[in-house]
């Protein structure tokens, strides 16, 4: 029972009984060198085409920005842990990997919820609050370490000693001020681990990202054809990336995920590729329903399938692919153009190749034919 504003232990055995792993407490304000850095990253263009990050820059440095009533930032982590090595598909070329995050419900919908639910009972007290899970200008990552919750990785993203690297954070800022936690060290030393398993290279520096090379944002923010030169470094990730999460250290606390609409579903695991690529609008919203793949489309998503297609070596993946030729978006002819430019012997391609030369009127999609057998 809440029975004052600013009670932290009600607070946290009421997020307990939520199912949130981890319950912190913070002012609701950054340091410059917060938002430096994000003035840097920026700057530097590694924000690639979310041109949502440069448009709300300002208002992203500090939450008082947002709003200049907020006193305290509550920081909520939920685990999603895996019950299975999540690197174990990327040794099966003919599936694809979805990062864990997205084989079950869409944590959006999950965690707001819950987070109403803490928010109504403070705001009982008189209290302003507002919720934020991952929608809104707000750097959850800094206020999570500066709460203590964790701190950010080499990586960039945050890493608990409790949770390891597998939970989601939610956000409720208000008006009432509690006393703050103890902002959390850095303990990652000397390890590099995050760094040197990134397959495209993505960290110019330690706790730096540039978002052009990182297979999460292709596959999910990157609309139209992805870069040529990165497409083999994807291997079959179809949608995220877990990578340099699954490599942490400090995952040997992690738990698997207790709330059971954040347990993967089977069907998600280790999707075939052939069958994914078969998709249409209809298939993919029925399949990916309260997923946040769904987000994405159908379109970038079986370009993505395409991609994985082409990195397999699977001869038999050829025919998922000339199905594809006909498709109606250019994006997806265009990857299956690729794929098969990898999994075709150079005669035969070099025949379907000017065939669908006769045929295509896209030119984006013509020149993936006539660049296909350049190195990528």
């Amino acid at each position: 029972m809440l029975t004052r504003p600013t009670d932290k232990t009600a607070v946290r055995q009421l997020a307990a009984s939520l199912g949130f792993s981890g319950c912190r407490f913070c002012s609701a304000d950054l340091p410059n060198s917060v938002g430096e850095g994000l003035r840097s990253f920026v700057a530097a263009g590694f924000h690639g085409t979310m041109d949502w990050m440069e448009q709300t820059l300002d208002r992203r440095l500090s939450p008082e920005t947002m709003w200049t009533d907020a006193k305290t930032a509550i920081v909520l982590a939920m685990n999603y842990g895996p019950n299975f090595d999540p690197l174990a598909v990327l040794g099966k070329p003919d599936r694809g990997a979805i990062s864990v995050y997205a084989q079950n419900r869409d944590y959006h919908d999950v965690i707001k919820g819950r987070l109403k639910q803490i928010a109504q009972k403070i705001a009982a007290n008189g209290c302003d609050v507002k919720v934020f899970v991952d929608t809104a200008p707000l750097m959850e990552k800094p206020l999570g370490q500066k709460s203590g919750l964790g701190w950010q990785g080499k990586h960039t993203n945050l890493v608990s000693r409790e949770l390891g690297s597998w939970f989601f954070l939610g956000i409720i800022l208000t008006d009432a001020v509690f006393e703050p936690d103890e902002t959390h060290a850095d303990h990652c030393g000397s390890c590099r681990a995050c760094l040197d398993v990134c397959p495209t290279d993505a960290f110019p520096a330690p706790y730096q990202l540039d978002a052009r090379r990182c297979i999460s944002y292709l596959t999910i923010e990157h609309a139209g054809p992805i870069d040529r030169e990165l497409r083999p470094l994807m291997g079959n990730r179809i949608y995220g990336c877990d990578d340099c999460l699954a490599v942490c250290p400090w995952n040997k606390f992690a738990a698997a995920a207790a709330e059971q609409k954040l347990r993967p579903r089977s069907e998600l695991v280790e999707p075939s590729l052939a069958k994914l690529s078969e998709l249409d609008d209809a298939a993919f919203r029925a399949l990916f329903s309260g997923s946040p793949v769904k987000r994405i489309g159908r379109d970038r998503f079986v370009r993505n399938v395409m991609i994985a297609i082409g990195n397999s070596g699977k001869k038999d993946l050829a025919a998922s692919a000339i199905e594809r030729l006909g498709d109606g978006s250019p994006t997806v002819r265009g990857a299956a153009a690729w794929a098969l430019s990898r999994l075709l012997d150079g005669r035969t391609y070099a025949r379907l190749a000017k065939d669908q030369l006769q045929i295509e009127n896209d030119e984006q999609v013509r020149e993936e034919w006539q660049k296909a057998n350049e190195t990528p």
